[in-house]
């Protein structure tokens, strides 16, 4: 596995221990400014990512599937942070700080089919980021023989985004039902 597999490795989890860290000074430590501040370095842990990976594609590597998925991941991080963190805080408020009020919603019917909806629109926005960076990077090292990969990870990614919007349909055409054991309240 080549450097930038590795630094994005250690960017996902610099991203989730800085979640973590905020979240639990946020509400263990009641610090909720400095939990923000910490939350708040999230952006910077993509900006390294961009940093390092454009520096080594500038110093005349090869681009390789990670550097493909370094733009992917940007893109994902930009598009998804905002509500991977609400969803962070909301289960660590739920299951860590015991707050009841912050029990995860269960979505069914055409309420789910709205809020992936929702996802798939996220879906799309760090489709565009990403394949902007990608296009970027093929660009600015205009070989064809070594942006291979970066074009081949386009490609397949606008597939996945296929098959995400043909789920999206679905769930407006066959609506999830909630499950018998889900109305039933277990003691």
């Amino acid at each position: 596995m080549n450097f930038v597999a590795w630094l994005i490795v250690a960017c996902e989890i610099a991203f989730w221990v800085v979640i973590i860290a905020g979240l639990s000074v946020r509400y263990l430590f009641r610090k909720p400014k400095l939990g923000l501040v910490l939350l708040a370095l999230t952006p910077i842990v993509d900006l390294i990512l961009f940093i390092i990976t454009g520096v080594d594609l500038y110093n005349g590597a090869k681009a390789t599937t990670a550097h493909a998925i370094a733009a992917v991941y940007i893109g994902v991080s930009i598009a998804y942070g905002k509500s991977m963190i609400d969803w962070a805080d909301q289960r660590f408020r739920y299951y860590v700080a015991k707050q009841t009020e912050a029990k995860p919603i269960k979505r069914y019917g055409l309420e789910y089919a709205r809020n992936y909806l929702k996802g798939f629109i996220r879906h799309i926005i760090a489709y565009i980021i990403g394949a902007l960076l990608l296009l970027g990077m093929i660009y600015l090292i205009n070989d064809a023989s070594r942006t291979e990969a970066l074009v081949g990870v386009l490609k397949i990614w606008a597939l996945v985004l296929g098959i995400d919007l043909i789920i999206t349909a679905s769930y407006f055409i066959w609506p999830k039902a909630q499950s018998e054991r889900s109305q039933q309240k277990i003691w």
